[in-house]
């Protein structure tokens, strides 16, 4: 069953009930990086395994989003300035007791390359934010792998 989420900003970022923050590093200049989060967005079904569905809806400014394991997702994007954020907001969700959930993909230029930071922020009833709290590890594992894959993904595209 699919329900309306609580609508949030990005002060919700910094507040959420639970935060999960993840960091890697990449190769790739962050005006790369950028353009591949925000602008390509289909393009996440090939670099983030989780991702089934990713396309723009409407003017560019909603996302669809279905990850591997049936989620389903209709979101917002909060943020896009270039090269340094990317944040949106979940609007709809299939996801048993979410209230809010909103990410944001911070990124800093380090060296020839890029620092990559994601918040995952939600909040939700108390078995919600306890299962988010234990998918900490597996969340981690996903976001390295995924920034590793988009990596090799943008330095193939530019040689």
């Amino acid at each position: 069953m699919v329900h309306q989420l609580r609508e949030v900003g990005l002060d919700f970022i910094g507040t959420a009930p639970v935060r999960l923050v993840f960091a890697q590093q990449m190769s790739a200049p962050p005006e790369d990086v950028h353009r591949a989060l925000a602008e390509d967005v289909p393009g996440w079904e090939e670099w983030f395994s989780a991702v089934t569905l990713a396309r723009s809806t409407g003017d560019g400014s909603t996302r669809e989003i279905h990850l591997k394991g049936g989620g389903r997702f209709q979101e917002t994007v909060l943020a896009a300035k270039a090269p340094e954020l990317y944040a949106y907001r979940v609007d709809v969700a299939n996801a048993p007791g979410a209230r809010a959930i909103a990410e944001e993909w911070r990124l800093t230029p380090a060296g020839a390359g890029t620092h990559v930071r994601w918040t995952f922020a939600v909040d939700g009833t108390a078995a919600f934010r306890l299962v988010a709290r234990l998918g900490r590890a597996g969340l981690g594992r996903a976001f390295r792998d995924a920034v590793r894959t988009l990596d090799r993904r943008l330095a193939t595209q530019g040689s």
